[in-house]
């Protein structure tokens, strides 16, 4: 049964209404690797803990957090992979008042230690304990360390988790906190310049959790949600962990990104959060195994015609006919990868290039898209089941009000809107207007109610004769040839556009054509003409990425200028005009 949300519902109060609702219900299921056998990850035991197991571990959290005299408004960060540990310090935390900032754990040491400084934070989870080394001595305020694994020797700062906390624990009671108060400081990826701590209240999320539910109301207590995306990202804190604490479902904590095809198969969920790059790679391999004029790939391309007039209610008398067997023969299939159980996906934090949801809703699929931001907890608009439009990224969810201005930039407005950036007024009130109105900065059109996304306002190219590009929209394309590892397009002010390429071929003739066949499309002027191959990949560690893994596009420019420089002073490459 789903929880009712009232205006003074807050998170630790959701979850011990959860608890009281369906005590003895699975709530969560992790793997547990078999102590014997550390070298092999498929070897271990799922176990599942009840929701008035996990009351009580939270019990214990609390009692172990109070015993470090922390304060209601205090900051508290976690930085770890989605696991039950990761549950229950937020939940410990939230319900005494105190600040959640995860940080995402394939972060640099030092982006993490300029947030946990900036936030000044007081206690610190590690899963890792190594990490440590690499932080120690940066962040006076930080009075404790605890560690999961590998807590160090010798250092009065740190201690393990297992020394940390209290031998047994009992359901935890309400705590302090108000709706109108700071849940979680939530710092951005930072795609320019320092990151800044989005600060959320338990209001802004509860509200966008719940209507968010509103909208796709098909979700239930029957349903087996897998994690997988980090949780320390705000689309899969809202809909893949509060949600289902809401619905009271099972929540999966998958294994890992590598492990990810042999944990859908084992689980089998039905429903998943999910972002466009997992079916990017999904469509890269179905290509890689359909071989071009074989008979599989006109099965398969077939299948995808067909299922996709069955999608939009145009099936021809042959259709129907046809349907049940390529089905079974190629959507039950790809269903199957994914555990056969499907009912919902929601994908999320970028666009769906309209060849992969042409073809992952012909093949049958329960795809939506959803569109929102950090700053607005984060859920703007989905679309529905019943009501799906592919191209746009549907209608703005319940009390959520939405407008565009000349610029065509996206604006939105709802009790969601975040409180502020934290020790930021500046740049609160670029992002905040008087009037509430929240500028997203990303490029829109509304049509029937749809918002339709154009493209990031600081990431459109403009070319020399005036043409816009967006960038992504092509980068997603090409992506879709196996061939690219990683691109970039570039070309502001410049006559033609021009690519930065990340892959194993060599051959930039042959690349720049594979790059302008995905590109076909699109505008003439949308043609690659400059290309220059690299061999460095694009990294987190070397700042090219984002903890998100989104591209910094000012760093890459600046890392390969003298390779952009070179392939804009070469020929251009032959090119389609079509």
């Amino acid at each position: 049964m789903r929880i009712p949300v009232t205006e003074r519902t807050t998170l630790p109060e959701l979850f011990l209404a959860r608890i009281a609702d369906t005590p003895d219900v699975p709530a969560y299921r992790q793997h547990h690797p078999d102590p014997d056998a550390p070298d092999d990850e498929n070897r271990g035991c799922w176990q599942d803990i009840t929701w008035a197991q996990a009351g009580v571990e939270v019990g214990r959290w609390r009692v172990a957090l109070r015993s470090e005299g922390l304060r209601p408004g205090d900051r508290v960060a976690l930085c770890m992979r989605n696991r039950i540990e990761w549950v229950l310090f937020d939940q410990a935390a939230l319900g005494l008042g105190l600040v959640v900032v995860p940080l995402f754990y394939n972060d640099r040491p030092d982006n993490m230690a300029w947030c946990m400084d900036d936030a000044g934070v007081r206690l610190l989870l590690l899963e890792d304990g190594q990490l440590w080394r690499s932080l120690h001595g940066q962040l006076p305020a930080l009075m404790r360390v605890v560690c999961v694994n590998n807590a160090p020797a010798g250092d009065a700062t740190a201690v393990a988790l297992s020394a940390w906390l209290p031998a047994e624990g009992e359901l935890p009671e309400s705590g302090p906190a108000q709706p109108a108060d700071l849940a979680t400081l939530v710092y951005t990826s930072g795609t320019t310049g320092r990151p800044k701590g989005v600060m959320l209240s338990h209001r802004n999320i509860v509200s966008d959790m719940s209507t968010s539910l509103d909208a796709v109301p098909s979700v239930a207590a029957d349903d087996v949600f897998l994690s997988f995306l980090p949780l320390s990202h705000m689309f899969e804190r809202t809909v893949g962990y509060y949600m289902a604490v809401c619905v009271g479902a099972l929540t999966v904590f998958a294994r890992g990104i590598p492990q990810l095809s042999e944990d859908l198969l084992s689980q089998r969920p039905t429903l998943m959060v999910c972002v466009p790059r997992i079916f990017e790679r999904i469509y890269a391999r179905m290509q890689e195994n359909l071989p071009a004029g074989s008979f599989r790939r006109r099965l398969f391309d077939m299948s995808v015609d067909v299922g996709w007039r069955r999608f939009t209610g145009q099936l021809r008398v042959r259709d129907r006919l046809l349907w049940p067997v390529l089905d079974a023969l190629v959507g039950r299939k790809l269903r199957g990868h994914l555990g056969g159980r499907m009912r919902l996906i929601v994908s999320g934090a970028a666009a769906l290039v309209p060849q992969l949801s042409r073809t992952f809703l012909g093949l049958g699929l329960p795809l939506l898209q959803g569109y929102g931001l950090t700053e607005f907890s984060p859920v703007v608009s989905c679309n529905r089941l019943g009501d799906n439009d592919p191209t746009s990224v549907g209608r703005p969810i319940a009390g959520v009000e939405v407008r565009t201005l000349d610029s065509g930039e996206l604006l939105a407005r709802g009790p969601q809107v975040m409180l502020g950036y934290w020790n930021n007024a500046a740049a609160t009130a670029a992002m905040i207007d008087a009037d509430g109105w929240l500028h997203t900065g990303d490029l829109a059109h509304i049509k029937d109610g749809r918002i339709y996304i154009v493209g990031r306002a600081k990431e459109i190219i403009v070319l020399s004769n005036g043409e816009k590009i967006p960038p992504a929209d092509a980068e997603q394309m090409i992506l879709l040839d196996p061939v690219f590892q990683q691109v970039m397009v570039v070309g502001e002010g410049r006559p033609h556009l021009g690519l930065l390429v990340v892959s194993e071929l060599a051959d930039e003739r042959v690349l720049c054509q594979r790059a302008n066949d995905r590109l076909r499309s699109f505008p003439g002027y949308a043609r690659v003409r400059h290309i220059a191959r690299v061999t460095e990949p694009w990294t987190v560690e070397n700042q090219l990425l984002t903890p998100t893994l989104k591209l910094r596009r000012r760093r890459i420019e600046e890392h390969f200028a003298r390779e952009i420089e070179e392939m804009y002073r070469t020929p251009e490459q032959p090119h389609d005009p079509q």
